[in-house]
């Protein structure tokens, strides 16, 4: 590490025993947003609603002389201005995005980075060029094994100074279930700022740090990519020395809709006796959604949802719902969801040292008054 950058740039941590989140926390929460969660009513997210994560600064950008270059392991490289890309036939898919970190501030110990609850998830329709249209424009090498991605956002993370990049292997790249996009548009209009203005990947199943926006450059590799968000962040460990597991598909979760009406500063929840209707959203990069529990006895037991079948969108989020007779008295509401490969949520989330994929069943306290 660069001692000057040292200075300014320190290790991953894990927050001591009753360690409160601090200003650099605060600082990046209020660069970084969640989803409102009462926004899960919509099939698609506005894009000012949906949760962001800039690792960076946002990088001023502008389409028109905006080039995206693919370069490497290819029989011909391409240089793709904005105009080219829109020239190629446009594919839209509709896509739900978590961030990998979601629900890391409910960890014990916390690890500290940006503390997210559960509302780093958002659903968009994302148009763009197929990845693997641009690869076979392109000619990977025969010995081609990845495909690296890079970002116009640059910083410095751990004491590395970097830009923004992530690789996939060039299967996924250049896979078609589903299809990785180069998206220029963001539900219907041109990618916002925050979002990856003019250019971003779209990876259908995975986290959210495999997206990367303000695309500039893929190059086509022979050796597995070893750069800092690859082998370094974004891992499983349990502790600083071990290699981990790479972070990839999203594991199954299901969000509820906060029922009633909020206290201003807890966002306790209160609502009045009768028949209260219980819906969220269901997902998993891993497989499809087959079932949703809810519980209103804090997961002591627990009675099957409705979720909607399978629609044309296979990588979005599903809608569930229940109706609960509401009593007057204190209670807590939980949802869990399973997939059709058998993964199911947990009802504590096993720790890890960056607090990944924390899919960890929502608790949800409500406050049912007595009758008027």
């Amino acid at each position: 590490m660069d001692g000057h950058i040292g200075r300014v740039s320190g290790p991953a941590r894990v927050a001591e025993p009753g360690e409160g989140i601090g200003l650099e926390e605060l600082a990046l929460a209020a660069r970084n947003h969640g989803l409102p969660l009462e926004a899960m009513r919509d099939d698609v997210t506005p894009p000012g609603l949906h949760y962001v994560l800039t690792h960076y600064d946002i990088p001023a950008a502008a389409a028109e002389g905006w080039e995206l270059t693919v370069n490497g392991l290819v029989r011909t490289p391409l240089t793709l201005g904005t105009n080219a890309l829109r020239s190629f036939p446009a594919v839209t898919h509709r896509v739900t995005m978590e961030c990998a970190g979601n629900g890391r501030a409910r960890l014990s110990p916390r690890p500290v980075s940006q503390p997210w609850l559960v509302e780093a998830v958002g659903t968009a329709d994302w148009t763009g060029v197929p990845l693997r249209v641009l690869l076979a424009e392109a000619g990977p090498a025969a010995d081609a094994v990845e495909a690296v991605f890079t970002g116009a956002d640059h910083g410095i993370e751990r004491g590395v100074e970097q830009d923004y990049q992530r690789s996939l292997p060039l299967a996924v790249a250049t896979g078609d279930d589903p299809d990785v996009l180069v998206a220029y548009e963001m539900n219907g209009c041109p990618l916002p700022p925050q979002h990856g203005y003019p250019l971003r990947l779209v990876v259908p199943g995975w986290y959210g740090m495999a997206q990367v926006k303000w695309l500039r450059d893929i190059d086509v590799t022979a050796t597995p990519f070893t750069g800092f968000q690859q082998a370094v962040a974004y891992r499983y460990r349990q502790s600083a020395d071990e290699p981990g597991e790479a972070v990839t598909r999203i594991a199954p979760r299901a969000l509820m809709i906060p029922p009633g009406f909020p206290d201003f500063m807890s966002r306790a929840r209160v609502l009045r006796p009768g028949r209260v209707l219980l819906e969220g959203r269901a997902w998993s990069g891993r497989a499809p959604v087959t079932a949703v529990e809810v519980s209103t006895d804090d997961g002591r037991s627990w009675r099957a949802a409705e979720v909607d079948p399978p629609g044309e969108h296979a990588w979005a989020w599903r809608r569930w719902r229940t109706w609960w007779n509401a009593a007057p008295g204190r209670y807590v509401l939980s949802v869990r969801a399973g997939d059709a490969e058998g993964h199911v949520q947990p009802l504590t989330q096993p720790w890890n040292r960056g607090g990944f994929g924390n899919n960890a069943v929502q608790r949800i306290p409500v406050l049912c008054l007595p009758p008027d």
